[in-house]
């Protein structure tokens, strides 16, 4: 039964990350605000690596990376590196260092959702030699940011959700 339990939980995240990328990709579904839109698949992925083990975060984490290079411009491959790389180490911390509760979730939402904009801003657009990076990273990375957190407190609560529904017994 466990396995089936765990199989069922992975087929729920994996179609949350495609209801995600697909409410995210929709135009004029999610207003952009100053300029900005949000990035849903990134706070589901790395609630579900909150809750998971290793190899499972980092599934999860390229599934979600792999969807965001799809709907946004860049380099193929980018977030999936990026989100792979962050599901693990969230994972890892989880796991050994951090009691999994709303403040810690909270607060790795905020300083992934804010590796993840950086390294975007940075390799993709200040690395790449375009005009006015500052300009860029105040009027789109910046409000991208911010709109992305008001999203964590609703992915954690929902695969909490669906890691204590579907949890292996002890």
């Amino acid at each position: 039964m466990t396995d089936f339990n765990r199989v069922v939980r992975y087929l729920a995240y994996s179609l949350e990350l495609l209801v995600l990328f697909m409410v995210q990709e929709t135009p004029g579904l999610m207003p952009t605000i100053f300029g900005g839109r949000p990035l849903l698949v990134l706070p589901a992925a790395i609630s579900m690596a909150l809750f998971e083990s290793e190899l499972p975060a980092l599934a999860f984490g390229v599934a979600g990376g792999l969807f965001l290079d799809f709907g946004l411009s860049g380099a193929m491959g980018f977030h999936a590196l990026i989100l792979a790389v962050l599901c693990y180490f969230v994972s890892v911390l989880a796991k050994v260092y951090l009691q999994v509760n709303f403040v810690t979730a909270l607060i790795t939402g905020i300083w992934t959702a804010g590796v993840v904009v950086c390294l975007e801003w940075l390799f993709l657009f200040y690395f790449s030699g375009y005009s006015m990076p500052g300009y860029a990273f105040y009027h789109h990375y910046l409000p991208e940011y911010f709109y992305t957190l008001l999203f964590f407190p609703l992915t954690y609560l929902l695969n909490k959700g669906l890691f204590q529904a579907l949890q292996q017994p002890q």
